[in-house]
């Protein structure tokens, strides 16, 4: 990898961490349903617009079911999940647990892809479960709380929606470009949380913090970052790509405590550490096998 590669994978890393903190300050004034959808419906807005920059147009009567599925699984349930836990979680705890999307997607590639459950993989996922418990298990206080427990498992399930969508796109979707299966899913997404609004409207008055926020979730982490990271597969392929799926977190821990002033507890980097060496286990594993196609969570 060359020097501008290393760049651009640090910049991606830190724009899809910084999205964690950009939901934990607007989730608890908008709510995840407003939140979770202004992100994709921004993100999907810029996305349109590159296509109409570069007159890229997509085939919809041909694919919008493939845009529906991983709109609702790739996209709309992962963000509304991590949203809701941006409400009664750190920013860093979200971060961490993201992490945990290759594990899924390992139990669901034996499940129902037939792969193989190799010794590798049975210590990655073995390290990960350990790493989730050791964040939620021996964390601050608020870890006896309803309202934790649920944000938890919230991060969980949009990490198994993140690994599902994955499974669905390798099986059904994998001639539609990625590109465009991104911004479109993501317009989708953004239509179908539209109605919601009415169930979980705005909680707080939005001020120009907020906005700056918003603007930064739905431009750069769904807009510029998607742009950022299939330019990458491209030009380094999908292996070497999936190092952001390492660094991420890291970023997200750093921003979390920077920005935030989130605490940094030895449970907390013992659980990431274990979490990130997980997922290293299992994507080595499984990049050894075949050549990875997927992604590794999209933040």
């Amino acid at each position: 990898m060359r020097g501008g590669d290393w760049l651009r994978l640090l910049v991606l890393s830190a724009v899809w961490g910084a999205s964690f903190i950009f939901m934990r300050v607007v989730a608890p004034v908008l709510g995840p349903v407003v939140t979770a959808d202004l992100r994709v419906a921004i993100g999907a807005g810029v996305l349109l617009l590159y296509f109409a920059l570069i007159r890229f147009k997509p085939r919809w009567r041909a694919h919008w079911r493939q845009y529906a599925i991983v709109g609702a699984f790739n996209v709309g349930l992962p963000f509304l999940m991590f949203s809701y836990a941006a409400q009664h979680i750190p920013a860093s705890y979200s971060a961490i647990i993201n992490a945990t999307t290759p594990l899924f997607g390992t139990v669901f590639s034996v499940l129902w892809l037939g792969d193989s459950m190799t010794r590798t993989k049975g210590v990655g996922l073995l390290l990960g479960l350990l790493g989730v418990a050791t964040i939620t298990g021996v964390g601050p206080p608020m870890a006896a709380s309803a309202s934790f427990v649920s944000a938890i498992l919230a991060c969980l399930a949009a990490a198994a929606s993140y690994a599902g969508a994955g499974i669905y796109i390798k099986r059904c979707a994998s001639h539609v470009n990625p590109l465009e299966s991104a911004g479109c899913a993501q317009l989708f997404a953004a239509v179908a949380l539209l109605p919601f609004w009415f169930v979980a409207p705005p909680q707080g008055q939005v001020d120009l913090n907020i906005a700056l926020n918003v603007l930064g979730l739905g431009v750069l982490s769904s807009g510029l970052g998607f742009l950022l990271y299939f330019r990458l597969v491209r030009d380094i392929g999908p292996a070497r790509a999936m190092m952001v799926a390492f660094l991420t977190p890291l970023f997200g821990i750093v921003w979390g405590v920077a920005f935030l002033g989130e605490a940094l507890t030895p449970a907390v980097l013992l659980g990431a550490a274990m979490i990130i060496v997980s997922t290293l286990l299992i994507l080595g594993s499984a990049t050894r096998a075949r050549p990875l196609a997927g992604k590794a969570g999209l933040p």
